[in-house]
């Protein structure tokens, strides 16, 4: 349990378990009672926890955040704001914990769900627009102990026919994800959602695969239209592979020119962890026609000067005039990764450059590799055709 004198520097290039232990705490000097744990199993990054005594004695361990989702001066900040409500004899594993015979689902959702996961999650918005809309006028009036799996089944049910098997999982997720929170917090026993399965989403996951004359109609039109930067965006997305907010928020520190890597910071990614993609030719084109340099993000709005959050109606227009309208900015990714499996790369490369967390997320390219692998094939039977030849 070494005390140090903790720094940003540090927590980027030093969380590393020393060899032949599972964990270890690192201490900060200048915070008593901050510490970050860091395990074997995940290296580079690590726990922060502030350690305190309550009321009675007893030491507490009140968990702050991963190192990847908040920095060290504001963990300093809100472990001062924790340890100054200790001073003031209030326990923050208590403060503000309901009786569970008064607690509904909506005091839950709104009091509770929304501030923890507004520090942890990116897309917390969604969340709160599926509970607002979908769950809140079913669910929210209920006390949390008198919701049962029937209800939540029947509330799913209620959508099937209007919504893809993925929507109404989304929905689950949050319930599901909520109520587990209520459980850890020990609001709830048990979880009524754990059991319930997930709608199959196999028949409505479609991607969209552009043929030689659609990919060449799709170019013309981002090379020669006149609003420029989203037709920029577009060919990065094409040319990496990345999602559209890891490109909207991508900065120019985040772009290694000389090794061509952009770094896609773990607060933008989907996985929460740190991704290094390799540039090829076609995005080093794009940022090189970029007048964006010296400022902070790679794509501003020529008409704002601000970043785009969205892109979504330039994109409708291009599509259109490329003649094709069904074409979604997330199949550039998938169109991406059709580029490497058709060229003969295997499926782990295409997993670790786009940045799947699950080998299983990658398979969905694997039928897409029935030409190369015919042209294996053809390459065995040319030897047995040739050893056959007449000498």
């Amino acid at each position: 349990m070494p005390i140090i004198k903790l720094s940003e520097s540090f927590v980027r290039n030093n969380l590393q378990c020393p060899e032949g232990k599972s964990r270890i705490e690192y201490c900060d000097q200048d915070t008593p009672g901050l510490y970050i744990e860091v395990r074997a199993t995940s290296p580079n990054e690590g726990t922060i926890y502030l350690r305190y005594k309550d009321i009675s004695g007893i030491t507490r361990h009140q968990k702050i955040a991963r190192t990847t989702e908040i920095t060290l001066a504001e963990a300093r900040r809100q472990a001062k704001t924790l340890k100054a409500e200790i001073a003031l004899r209030r326990n923050p594993k208590e403060e503000g914990k309901p009786k569970q015979s008064e607690l509904t689902y909506e005091r839950l959702f709104e009091a509770h769900y929304i501030p923890h996961k507004s520090l942890h999650k990116r897309s917390i918005e969604d969340d709160i627009r599926i509970y607002r809309l979908k769950i809140k006028p079913t669910l929210g009036h209920k006390l949390l102990h008198q919701i049962n799996r029937f209800e939540i089944q029947a509330l799913l049910n209620s959508f099937r026919d209007s919504l893809k098997p993925a929507s109404c999982n989304h929905i689950l997720k949050v319930i599901r994800h909520s109520l587990n929170l209520a459980v850890e917090w020990e609001f709830l026993e048990s979880n009524p959602a754990t059991k319930i399965p997930l709608f199959d989403e196999a028949d409505s996951k479609v991607e969209h695969y552009l043929n030689d004359a659609e990919l060449e109609r799709l170019l013309t039109v981002l090379h020669t239209d006149e609003n420029r930067t989203v037709c920029q965006i577009a060919l990065f997305l094409l040319s990496t592979g990345c999602r559209l907010n890891e490109v909207l928020s991508a900065q120019w520190s985040d772009i290694d020119l000389e090794k061509k890597i952009f770094l896609v910071r773990a607060s933008n990614s989907k996985s929460k962890r740190l991704r290094p993609v390799p540039l090829n030719e076609c995005a080093m084109g794009v940022l090189n026609q970029l007048d964006t340099k010296g400022k902070t993000p790679l794509f501003l709005n020529a008409h704002t000067g601000k970043p785009y959050t969205t892109i979504t109606k330039v994109w409708a227009r291009l599509r259109k005039q490329a003649g094709l309208e069904h074409l979604r900015l997330h199949d550039l990714r998938h169109q991406y990764a059709s580029f490497l499996v058709n060229s003969g790369r295997t499926l782990y490369e295409v997993q670790q450059i786009l940045g799947h967390s699950d080998s299983k997320v990658t398979q969905r390219y694997a039928h897409l590799s029935t030409k190369t692998l015919q042209e294996a094939a053809n390459s065995a039977s040319a030897k047995i055709k040739k050893a056959m030849q007449p000498k």
